[in-house]
């Protein structure tokens, strides 16, 4: 059965899982908003985030004046999957760190070898 959690308290799980991120890694996250929308996109709508943006390792040394990439975290996906809050925070942990994870330009078959994937 999905969890029932109004979206404050979802934000509020979103931001204990950016505040868990180790400060040295969370100091290199740069010019990224991090979002909440209530449903994934029509076309994949089992996906519980995504990062849209250029990684790092893909920028040019002048890289700047651009809007700041994303990472969407979609509530109603991670809501559907998680069938207790403890196990929700713990969801929305990994896709927080999946995400970041692509800002710094690691692919999903390396996060899988790390096992985040």
């Amino acid at each position: 059965m999905p969890v029932d959690l109004d979206a404050a308290a979802f934000d509020a799980m979103v931001e204990r899982a950016l505040d868990g991120l180790p400060d040295d890694l969370a100091g290199l996250v740069q010019n990224v908003v991090v979002l909440v929308e209530d449903d994934a996109p029509a076309d994949d709508p089992d996906l519980l985030g995504l990062y849209d943006g250029l990684a790092l390792t893909e920028r040019e040394a002048n890289h700047a004046g651009y809007l700041p990439d994303r990472i969407l975290l979609f509530r109603g996906p991670l809501l559907e999957m998680a069938d207790s809050v403890e196990e929700l925070e713990e969801e929305v942990r990994i896709t927080v760190v999946h995400e970041v994870a692509h800002h710094f330009g690691l692919d999903d078959a390396r996060l899988h070898d790390l096992g985040w994937g």
